[in-house]
Formats: structure tokens, C-alpha cells, sequence
């Protein structure tokens, strides 16, 4: 018994080191395919350092996200990143941040995911119903209606939304968790793939006519 007792000891004590690490560093792309040779190797999750002696104000810099968008398009939003493309600064921080406008009366931010990164966002101006669904444990919806100052997250992953249920402009700002976040917007996913996925596989999925499959890739095309 005590040398079951002095195992599990040993055990937690390792898992508690500040050398033992249970998982990989998360990825700043969407995939990293192993090769043997390194001179066809490219640098990944992040970007070369520049001296940080040479590093000036600029490069922690940006300015803007105080200018309204343009949100004459199908959606009737627009999305304003700032991640690391914009300030270099953030390589390796972690995080970033988006402006979002939306039209009035049914400016819709569609359902997408970020597989990178947890969200939370804050409501500036106009009234925003917005949700998310959960996994395909149960894909439960959760969805509230936020008014300016209320603020909601949205967990790494999952599919969410927000729609513009006002009749005047809506602006919201959000953070993410990551230096590049990523989006994949579910709708130019499924139908607006490059080449298109065979028709019959998202008829079979979506329950659709091909008819209404092959004009859906057409308008995503």
C-alpha cells in the first residue's frame, strides 16, 4: 500500500513540475506538415523576431477602428481586423481585436467559427441578438439580445453569430485569444469551397435538392 500511495506522489509531483507540459503549444495556423529535410521547411506559428533594440512605436501601433465601415454587401456587415498582420507587435502576445459594423435591420455577422481563439465582445452602439451553439453533444443554442455596454463571449470553436435586430447602425468591438485567430464562415465554407465539394455529398448532408445545392454553390462561387 505504501508503495501505491508513494507511486501516485511521484506522479502528481511530476504533473505539478514546471518542466512537465501536457500538450503542444496551441497553433497559429491551420496545419504544419512535417518534412524531414529543413531546407524546404518554412517558419511556423508566428514570425521571425525582429532585434528588439530596433523595435519603435509603430510596431505596436494602429489607427482607425474610431472610422465607421461600409456595410452595403449581401450580410450587411463588415469585419476591421487588427492581429498581427496590422500591429507586428502582437506576435507572440496572444491576442488581437476586430470592429464589426453592422447595417440596420438585419445587419448579420454569419455564423462562422474561430478555431484559434475564444471571443468576447462588446456592444458600442445599436442592439445585437447574437448566439452560439455548442458541440454535437446536444447543439444547444444560446443567444441573448445585448444592448451598448453589454458584453458576451463566445468559446474557442464553436459556430456563432450576430444580427442587427435594430433599426439604426450597430458597432461592436471584439477580443480574441490569439495573435491569428482565424475565421471560417460556415456558409462560404460548405458552398464556396475551391474546387467545389461534389453536390451529392451536401445534398445528402443539408437533406437539399441538388437544385438548391448546385444554386447555393453558384451565389457562394
Amino acid at each position: 500500500m505504501k508503495t501505491a500511495h508513494f507511486i501516485l506522489i511521484f506522479c502528481l509531483l511530476a504533473l505539478a513540475s514546471p518542466f512537465a507540459y501536457a500538450s503542444d503549444p496551441s497553433p497559429l495556423q491551420d496545419f504544419c506538415v512535417a518534412i524531414n529535410d529543413p531546407k524546404d521547411a518554412v517558419f511556423v506559428n508566428g514570425k521571425f523576431c525582429k532585434d528588439p533594440k530596433l523595435a519603435k512605436a509603430q510596431d505596436f501601433y494602429y489607427s482607425g477602428l474610431n472610422i465607421p465601415r461600409n456595410t452595403s454587401n449581401p450580410v450587411g456587415s463588415i469585419v476591421t481586423p487588427v492581429n498581427v498582420a496590422q500591429i507586428p507587435g502582437l506576435n507572440t502576445l496572444g491576442i488581437s481585436l476586430v470592429r464589426i459594423d453592422y447595417a440596420p435591420n438585419g445587419g448579420l455577422n454569419p455564423p462562422h467559427t474561430h478555431p484559434r481563439a475564444t471571443e468576447i465582445l462588446v456592444v458600442v452602439e445599436g442592439t445585437l441578438y447574437v448566439g452560439f451553439v455548442t458541440s454535437n453533444t446536444d447543439n444547444r443554442l444560446i443567444t441573448k439580445v445585448l444592448y451598448p455596454g453589454d458584453v458576451f463571449v463566445f468559446p474557442i470553436g464553436l459556430i456563432h453569430f450576430q444580427f442587427n435586430v435594430g433599426k439604426t447602425n450597430a458597432v461592436a468591438f471584439a477580443a480574441l485569444s490569439s495573435q491569428n485567430p482565424g475565421v471560417i464562415t460556415v456558409a462560404n465554407a460548405v458552398f464556396g469551397s475551391n474546387p467545389p465539394i461534389n453536390p451529392d455529398v451536401l445534398v445528402k448532408a443539408f437533406q437539399l435538392d441538388k437544385n438548391v445545392v448546385k444554386n447555393l454553390q453558384s451565389k457562394f462561387w
